[in-house]
């Protein structure tokens, strides 16, 4: 029996957004959002969405829950906007956005979260707390940084306030903590990955070059 977090981390709801990913394709391979009607270019920002929108009722229904005719590929943007144009009334809903250092992550946050929308990001937690430019961090501070990054995952995990969605950006590379992240938050993740040389390339350009060696150890310690 699937509760609707469960249902959502399932191989049975994977294996299935996987075949409708194969099978909607255009004649130039591209997958094409059912709301907007542009091409869904990377394949993590590609979302099955329910027409009769899923719920701890139904969520065992198969001919609701599993039934392709019932669900849509857009994206994860269209997919806020489709829920918010028609007034669902959804669950808070918490993202753990993961992925190499230059990999986009920020960036795609950005252009996916709304007004609305709470996003933890440590760059931006250091920033704000002091006078410096982006990615200094000075050593006295981490207490003070860690503090505020543990309070605002309180909230998020108490689900306290009126936001709708969270999107917690992070490296981490290890299984384990994005397990125990997971379950903590009650969140699913979002995987944003380049390659490293697109990393090192990326960081380069943005004159990051100390972050070679946070890009470097996060290709080694990566795992599924």
């Amino acid at each position: 029996m699937f509760t609707l977090s469960s249902f959502y981390k399932s191989d049975e709801w994977y294996d299935l957004v996987t075949q409708l990913k194969l099978e909607r394709v255009n004649e130039d391979g591209d997958v094409i959002c059912e709301h907007c009607g542009k091409p869904i270019i990377k394949a993590y920002d590609c979302i099955g969405h329910h027409k009769v929108e899923l719920t701890e009722q139904n969520v065992n229904d198969f001919s609701i829950s599993l039934n392709p005719d019932n669900i849509m590929l857009v994206h994860h943007k269209c997919h806020n906007q489709i829920h918010e144009r028609f007034g669902y009334e959804k669950p808070k809903e918490v993202w753990i956005v993961y992925g190499p250092p230059c990999a986009g992550k920020s960036t795609w946050v950005r252009d996916t979260a709304g007004p609305e929308d709470i996003v933890l990001d440590i760059d931006s937690i250091w920033q704000m707390i002091t006078i410096n430019d982006r990615y200094v961090k000075p050593n006295r501070l981490k207490t003070n940084v860690f503090g505020v990054r543990d309070c605002i995952l309180d909230m998020i995990r108490t689900r306290t306030g009126k936001w709708r969605r969270a999107y917690v950006i992070g490296g981490y590379p290890l299984s384990m903590d994005r397990t125990r992240l997971e379950q903590s938050l009650g969140a699913r993740c979002i995987f944003i990955y380049e390659d490293k040389e697109t990393c090192l390339e990326r960081a380069r350009v943005s004159d990051r070059h100390d972050w070679e060696k946070h890009i470097e150890s996060w290709f080694d310690d990566y795992c599924e």
